[in-house]
């Protein structure tokens, strides 16, 4: 896609014109790498957005939270914009639930802009296109972003890449599953959230949480609170406030260190991506996964050899001075 200049004026809009800011997500959805340089020309660096990462488990009532911060922050005034990241067909590609109504309280906001949008496979449990939509929501104006991601277990890290504070969200009667997701998953909260507090088996998911911070208490900047809440009877969100609050002040303290790991993570993660579309591209198009397939059902290759062929005739070298 080569927009003209019509195309970039309409796509950039005003702040306020949430349906112009729809119409270009979607354009971001459909053709992300045809859509940098709209990105590149609207781009603002916003260090006055927060950028909030709801992640967890399915069934730990991820969604519910997102609505409770949601009403929160809008007491407080600021402008929220939301990515929902629904799972997606292995078929079609599309998010199986996306068409569904979220947090429909909000719906007549002007000021709350909620996105569902495929996660299309990602194991990190993130839309691919998320990085772009949350960078566009910050350079057009949102004072928060929350990012609610699929809930895939163990795999869903990338979120940290986005997030400046990420809520890991658990609910009583996991039973082991705890402590199987402490080597992945676990490592990635700056807050943890005990949903369904009011449930048998919370005092157990508590005090294994407390286990498991005391073990990693040495490798932790700071230490992540527990917090027990009931989203659905708005029992212990202003608690989660006041964490966000003192999270938002030692990000202050520490902000350009901070800034530079997340801006050099975001690099990476879209660098891989563009360079690695652009790969597939070229070897879909001189037909080498054809070749490829019919070696390895003629047995005459593997998938390893085939890789070790890519490895030895790709060379990328910087051209740059």
């Amino acid at each position: 896609m080569n927009p003209d200049n019509t195309d970039k004026k309409s796509c950039a809009g005003s702040p306020g014109d949430i349906r112009e800011l729809a119409k270009l997500i979607s354009k971001i959805e459909n053709d992300r790498h045809g859509c940098q340089q709209i990105l590149s020309d609207i781009y603002k660096e916003n260090l006055g957005t927060t950028v909030i990462g709801v992640t967890g488990p399915p069934g730990s009532g991820k969604s519910s939270l997102t609505d409770r911060l949601i009403k929160e922050y809008r007491v407080l005034g600021k402008r929220v914009g939301v990515i929902a990241v629904d799972p997606s067909s292995p078929f079609s590609g599309g998010a199986i639930l996306g068409d569904r109504i979220r947090m429909s309280d909000h719906a007549t906001d002007p000021d709350v802009f909620i996105r569902s949008m495929a996660s299309r496979g990602s194991l990190g449990g993130l839309a691919p296109a998320a990085i772009d939509v949350v960078n566009l929501m910050k350079s057009t104006g949102f004072d928060v972003v929350i990012i609610e991601t699929v809930g895939v277990g163990q795999s869903e890290v990338d979120v940290v890449s986005l997030a400046d504070t990420v809520l890991l969200v658990l609910v009583p009667g996991m039973g082991d599953d705890v402590q199987a997701m402490k080597a992945g998953i676990m490592e990635i909260a700056d807050i943890f959230v005990v949903n369904k507090a009011d449930k048998d088996g919370k005092e157990k998911l508590v005090a294994e949480l407390k286990m498991i911070v005391e073990l990693n208490r040495n490798k932790m900047e700071r230490v992540p609170p527990i917090i027990e809440t009931v989203a659905i009877e708005n029992k212990g969100t202003s608690l989660i406030m006041e964490s966000l609050k003192e999270r938002g002040s030692w990000i202050d303290e520490k902000l350009p260190v901070i800034r530079k790991k997340k801006m050099l993570d975001q690099l990476k993660h879209m660098s891989i991506d563009r360079i690695g579309a652009d790969i597939f591209a070229i070897l879909d198009e001189k037909g080498i996964f054809q070749k490829w397939t019919q070696e390895l059902d003629q047995g005459s290759s593997n998938p390893y050899k085939a890789v070790s062929e890519l490895i030895a005739k790709l060379k990328i070298e910087w051209s740059g001075q």
